[in-house]
């Protein structure tokens, strides 16, 4: 199984934390963001992840030369920018043979189970998975409406009358023929050029385990006493917390 793990943004949100360390790297209780990223990886059966990084890439590369070997890591960098749909159809070619692939956003901190949700995937039988959280402003964020079936009716990017409190939490399952959907503009983003055109054809997975976007200041604060990691991480990592 394999994953794209977006981690190119430049995290201006949280500057000055950012001025010299990529936002995939800010540390939760004393552990790297992407760190956590790649154990839910490992504990959801991923056994290869493309990490496409532009802000601070030679930090991030440092990072994936000194982790240990038994999850295989690619980087992809972006001199200009491609999107997070853009980065999915440069790298086609790494999930080539696959059947279905995760998109996962790191600036989310989480502890999902991917292996359910990807269960869920395979069971639903759609062409697009999307993990769904309820958020307090869904104007600020990709907004979805179910049906009584879990299935998609409506997407809508940022919208300014949203019709529910569902987002989208930046966990995605989808079958590789998607990225033939994706148009060659550069930039080109999952929320606004991609999904809106899945309609009908993808499912709401709501997740219920602890999910925060640490993309402001006042989250990042948040996470550092609220998050509970569920999988292990490894001794040296637990030592610096």
């Amino acid at each position: 199984m394999k994953a794209f793990l977006l981690a190119a943004g430049d995290g201006t949100r949280l500057r000055p934390l950012t001025n010299d360390v990529p936002k995939c790297l800010l540390p939760i209780q004393g552990v790297p963001l992407l760190e956590i990223w790649l154990e839910n990886c490992r504990a959801g059966g991923i056994n290869e992840v493309l990490i496409n990084v532009h802000s601070h890439a030679e930090k991030i590369r440092e990072f994936v030369s000194r982790h240990d070997k038994d999850l295989k890591t690619l980087i992809a960098e972006e001199r200009e920018l491609l999107g997070s749909a853009g980065t999915i159809k440069a790298n086609r070619e790494f999930v080539s043979a696959e059947d279905a692939l995760f998109v996962l956003y790191t600036e989310g901190l989480t502890n999902i189970n991917l292996t359910e949700m990807l269960a869920f995937h395979r069971c639903k039988g759609m062409a697009a998975t999307l993990g769904t959280y309820q958020v307090p402003d869904p104007t600020r964020c990709g907004i979805v409406v179910a049906d009584q079936n879990d299935i998609i009716q409506q997407f809508v990017e940022k919208p300014a009358y949203p019709q529910s409190r569902w987002a989208f939490s930046g966990v995605m399952i989808a079958h590789p023929q998607l990225i033939d959907l994706i148009p060659d503009q550069i930039p080109a983003d999952i929320g606004f050029n991609l999904l809106p055109k899945l309609v009908g054809t993808m499912t709401a997975y709501r997740v219920r385990d602890y999910l925060l976007d640490i993309g402001t200041p006042e989250n990042y604060v948040a996470a550092q006493s609220e998050w509970r990691p569920k999988h292990t991480i490894n001794s040296a990592l637990r030592a610096r917390t």
